[in-house]
């Protein structure tokens, strides 16, 4: 058991650390005058291409098993893929990576008034108090209270992209389907890859790329260099151990631990792009960690007296 506890956190880590660089790669990508629609939806394609054929065989045989998850993948393609991925690289156009990466992983806090919505059933109060610190660490990093605003657009999209990070943890933990992470992962990209080519098709979507060199800490490389980055470390692989830590831990160790993302986006966003946060930013940073660790903590207690 050890052993197995260890491999999930050793992907979780892993996986946090690989999607952080997403918000470098399409921050770069579009700076060099692409759109954040071409971006997400060059990502998403591509990446889902590349694990087709291995869903495919590795579900050979096991299709009735799509037929029973059929609700999770769909919840995972759109909420999970295109709303997460899509909402953050348009958040990006406006505010730091590493700003946005913190607003989106307010999505547990999220998660917890929804569920409070539907059920009508109050958390715990240390959830509620983790809530309501998230919330001041999202108003202190947004320079709303002290008239130096962040972009209003910025926080939308990252809050929107908060909904995709729950959900992501919420389908991704569900096994009892009986499909392996990587193809879950790999019908989830799909779905997402096609809702992404009808948006960008009709016009919806804004779809430019340019030729133009990218600069990442003061060195211009090809585009294509990031986009091959952004599928294959910041997707492919880090969907694909963010499901399998998930599973080995479940969903809530899982985000505990996936709390290192926004952590390590800072790291990228200080070594690559030399942007650092103010000390107002950081204040605010601390407490939208603080306040989401605080509101797992609840849920963890709550269940466990429930078990007892």
């Amino acid at each position: 058991m050890r052993t197995v506890s260890v491999a999930g956190f050793l992907f979780a880590i892993a996986s946090a650390a690989s999607f952080a660089m997403a918000g470098i790669f399409a921050s770069a990508l579009m700076s060099a005058g692409w759109s954040a629609g071409a971006a997400a939806a060059l990502r998403i394609v591509l990446a889902a291409l590349i694990l087709a054929a291995p869903t495919v065989i590795m579900l050979r045989g096991r299709w009735h098993l799509v037929r029973r998850a059929w609700r999770s993948i769909l919840l995972f393609g759109l909420l999970a893929v295109v709303g997460a991925q899509l909402a953050f690289f348009l958040a990006v156009q406006f505010i730091a990576p590493s700003l946005a990466l913190l607003i989106e992983f307010t999505g547990p806090v999220l998660l917890m008034l929804w569920t409070w919505a539907r059920t009508r059933v109050a958390p715990a109060g240390v959830t509620l108090l983790g809530a309501a610190v998230a919330v001041l660490g999202l108003v202190t990093i947004s320079g709303v209270a002290t008239g130096g605003a962040l972009h209003p657009l910025g926080i939308l999209f990252a809050l929107i992209a908060a909904v995709g990070v729950a959900a992501y943890y919420a389908t991704g933990a569900t096994s009892d389907h009986g499909i392996p992470p990587l193809p879950f992962v790999g019908l989830g990209l799909f779905v997402g890859a096609v809702l992404l080519i009808l948006l960008t098709a009709t016009g919806l979507l804004p779809f430019s790329v340019s030729t133009a060199p990218a600069v990442v800490a003061g060195v211009s490389v090809s585009p294509w260099v990031l986009v091959a980055g952004m599928v294959l470390l910041s997707t492919v692989l880090a969907y694909v151990l963010g499901v399998g830590a998930s599973r080995r831990l479940g969903a809530t160790v899982a985000s505990f631990t996936g709390y290192s993302e926004p952590l390590f986006g800072i790291l990228w966003t200080a070594l690559l792009l030399a942007l650092l946060p103010t000390p107002q930013q950081w204040l605010g940073a601390a407490l939208i960690v603080t306040g989401v660790v605080v509101v797992k903590v609840g849920e963890l207690l709550r269940a466990r007296r429930r078990r007892g």
